[in-house]
């Protein structure tokens, strides 16, 4: 399991000030909202608890208020932004390094094929030949940033 020393969401969150536009796209006192990395999909993204959390019983209830509304905006904003038929929100923290809770919002265009569907949309994750460039990561971020 893991600490916020070797946690990559609180090492990132520890940078906060000097995170790109695509990890701090929106955020409150209690959670942040960045660009899902080595994604092959523009507007995954990934709401984080802005303090060590690895499980979602141990929300506070100031962040389990919070975190429906977020989850809403964000589908409503990547709707508008990217035209989604719907949005996918998927929780696990499971993968090594990641067991800070964190909410996949994944934006579920038209035109994805069937196979990429439900499930299978995480074979657009982990990408690394045709994951989206940083600067396209920023532009998408900076249009939702508006919205939000």
């Amino acid at each position: 399991m893991t600490t916020p020393a070797d946690c990559y969401t609180c090492e990132r969150e520890a940078r906060f000030g000097a995170l790109p536009s695509r990890e701090r796209i929106a955020f409150d006192e209690h959670w942040r909202v960045a660009h899902a990395i080595g994604t092959a999909l523009p507007g995954w993204l990934v709401l984080v608890p802005r303090r060590h959390v690895t499980a979602i019983a141990d929300l506070t209830d100031a962040e389990a208020s919070g975190l429906g509304t977020w989850q809403v905006r964000l589908s409503r904003a990547l709707h508008e932004v990217t035209g989604c038929a719907k949005t996918y929100v998927v929780q696990f923290a499971e993968l090594e390094g990641f067991h800070h809770v964190h909410f996949h919002i994944v934006p579920r265009m038209v035109d994805l094929p069937r196979e990429l569907r439900g499930r299978g949309v995480f074979d657009l994750l982990g990408r690394t030949g045709d994951a989206i460039p940083d600067e396209r990561m920023d532009e998408t971020a900076t249009t939702l940033a508006r919205l939000l």
